[in-house]
């Protein structure tokens, strides 16, 4: 069945059975048990009436180098780091097209008047991951299956039933949102309603059209509807069914989100071939986008079961987010693992729930600005310079935009180069020398030329705590001492420098924000007082990214101190003594033959830059990057 539709005659077996127990769900107090949700003091109350949320706010999805890897740290996750969310460019572009779904304020024109740069200031979480602010809030999701009369399982609701439920939402203060504004919040954090809710319902049903749309009308309260295209087609067995004429009047209201439910409902996505996977979650969005018209950027797991491979289905089929549930200790939104598996609340739940939710802390304060880290330049040409201090000599190279490159074995760095986008570049990182042909790196390494993370071995990494670890996005570079529990996983690396695409542990500062280090910074590092040939990489006062290396001896506090004086705010010793090696337009610029190295930290010049989160280009005729 690989890649081709699944048999017309298909039947859910699920439909009305011990599958869709989670549809009932499960009572809040179970959840308050065992500690799945705390309770809080009720943060004040919100108009009892229902208000138009907001739109989706496409630029607050526009920090598109920093995808987010909290979620899945793994080397899924890692091959993403360089990839832009597909659902981005089309939620941009209805932007651009001026489509509206809701007036309202808040975010929406606060990004009017901030622009996305001033945007990123608010910390917005790489996507997926769930921003530390939301995670405080208590926002219920609710999810609804049929509604018809009379009922014909436990979990079904007759429209009296519904009704009931949309007072009790609006007389108890609720505000029902709508996902855009739900995963806005989840993304950065500001806060919703004071208390809001976001109804859902599962399946396609009828009675979604016949009962509960005119409801939602009656009392202006918006819902998303989760729908599987087989159901509507008749491919797929089961109860009552929406027609595509009702789906298409009901998509058309502001007050409906359409969503995708899969095609076929299959019992379990995680069972499927990765060709039946794609299917199921491509397919269901191209057929709902063509036959309605909307966009379609939300996902719900059939019965809630996903794991990390049917989550990066759906990221790589272009949803913005996706839901799910579960039988027992249900959670709030900010709970969630991640945007891609945001938790519901079965209905039965509400009882319980309109006390709780709260749309979370008021977002912190953020005094705009014209350009966000402007500490920063990556777009001044590369240059090379060479200059003498104190009888010492040097060659620097500033400009560009730094990246890394780790090599499958060990060569000369111009044999790196080769083939390249980079204008200059250094020696790396430190190595391991027990094989002759190893790109072991001392310590985790994280670099856009493989686009993988590896670990540092674990029985060694804590030896290199407090060294310098070298963060690199495409805004900005960070240093900060590194921790081996911290620092030895890809979602740890994402924690500290949202968008990160290379990493590697440095040997020491040789300048600190500003100061030449002193001996004793260097503790026990080994021959770091000895005269030697030494590289060094970092950011000068300008914020420009420099590499560099000695041409004579020089111990490691004096070359922090020529450094200071040669303008760098920020510097650290890379790899040195025999291993050190600098290039410009792929010539050496040392009068020896260094010893190969597996890692190199190079300078992209603005002309050569794509504007891609990673920007390096290696021509595939270069073997030095080919995976062993």
């Amino acid at each position: 069945m690989s890649g081709t539709k699944p048999p017309r005659a298909r039947t859910l077996l699920t439909m009305g059975s011990a599958a869709f127990l989670l549809g009932a769900g499960v009572p809040l107090a179970g959840a308050l048990s065992t500690g799945a949700i705390t309770m809080g003091d009720v943060v004040g109350s919100a108009p009892g009436s229902a208000e138009q949320p907001q739109a989706l706010n496409t630029q607050l999805f526009a920090l598109l180098d920093a995808p987010g890897v909290d979620a899945f740290p793994t080397t899924v996750s890692s091959e993403r780091m360089c990839s832009r969310p597909l659902g981005l460019a089309a939620a941009e572009a209805a932007g651009d097209r001026g489509q509206k779904l809701f007036q309202g304020s808040g975010l929406t024109t606060a990004s009017k008047t901030l622009g996305t740069e001033a945007i990123a200031q608010l910390g917005a979480a790489p996507w997926p991951s769930i921003h530390p602010q939301a995670a405080e809030a208590r926002v219920p999701i609710l999810m609804y299956h049929d509604v018809l009369e009379p009922p014909e399982v436990f979990f079904d609701l007759t429209p009296g039933d519904f009704e009931a439920h949309l007072q009790t939402i609006l007389d108890n203060g609720l505000t029902p949102i709508s996902p855009d504004q739900l995963v806005q919040h989840l993304r950065t954090g500001a806060p919703l309603p004071e208390k809001p809710v976001l109804i859902t319902f599962d399946d396609g049903y009828v009675g979604h059209y016949e009962h509960v749309y005119p409801l939602l009308q009656k009392y202006q309260v918006p819902a998303t509807f989760f729908v599987f295209p087989g159901k509507v087609d008749g491919d797929v067995a089961g109860r009552s069914t929406l027609t595509w004429d009702q789906l298409k009047t009901m998509a058309a209201d502001p007050l409906v989100t359409i969503a995708s439910h899969s095609v076929t409902h299959p019992a379990d996505l995680r069972a499927l071939s990765d060709d039946d996977l794609v299917y199921e979650v491509v397919e269901s969005k191209r057929r709902l986008e063509s036959e309605l018209g909307v966009p379609i950027r939300y996902f719900s797991y059939p019965t809630g079961y996903y794991d990390e491979r049917v989550a990066q289905a759906v990221a790589d089929a272009g949803y913005l987010a996706a839901f799910t549930m579960r039988e027992q200790n249900e959670q709030f939104a900010g709970a969630s693992e991640s945007l891609l598996a945001i938790e519901r609340f079965g209905q039965s739940s509400l009882a319980a729930l309109v006390d709780v939710a709260w749309g979370g802390p008021p977002a912190p304060s953020v005094a705009p600005v014209a350009v966000a880290d402007s500490g920063f330049n990556f777009t001044a040409p590369v240059e090379v310079q060479k200059m003498d201090l104190e009888k010492q000599s040097l060659s620097i190279i500033t400009g560009g935009q730094p990246v890394t490159i780790h090599a499958n074995s060990r060569y000369q760095l111009t044999d790196i180069m080769a083939g390249t986008n980079l204008a200059g570049a250094v020696d790396g990182g430190f190595f391991s020398l027990e094989y002759l042909d190893s790109n072991v790196m001392i310590g985790p390494v994280l670099s856009q030329s493989t686009r993988q993370f590896v670990p540092g071995y674990a029985g060694e990494t804590p030896r290199l705590n407090g060294r310098p670890l070298v963060l690199i996005s495409p805004r900005r570079v960070l240093f900060v001492p590194f921790e081996a529990d911290r620092h030895n996983a890809l979602a740890g690396l994402a924690r500290e420098l949202p968008g990160v695409t290379d990493a590697f542990v440095a040997a020491a500062w040789l300048v600190k924000d500003g100061l030449p280090q002193p001996a004793s910074s260097f503790g026990s590092l080994f021959d770091y007082d000895a005269r030697r040939h030494r590289a060094f990489w970092g950011i000068n006062t300008a914020g420009q990214p420099v590499v560099g290396v000695t041409h004579t001896m020089v111990d490691s506090v004096q070359l922090g101190e020529l450094l200071h004086q040669a303008g760098l705010r920020d510097a650290v010793m890379l790899d040195s003594g025999a291993s050190t090696s600098l290039a410009y337009q792929g010539d050496s610029l040392v009068g020896y033959i260094p010893r190969p190295v597996p890692h190199i930290v190079g300078l992209v010049p603005p002309d050569a830059n794509n504007g891609s989160p990673c920007p390096l280009v290696i021509d595939e005729r270069n073997t030095t990057a080919v995976k062993r």
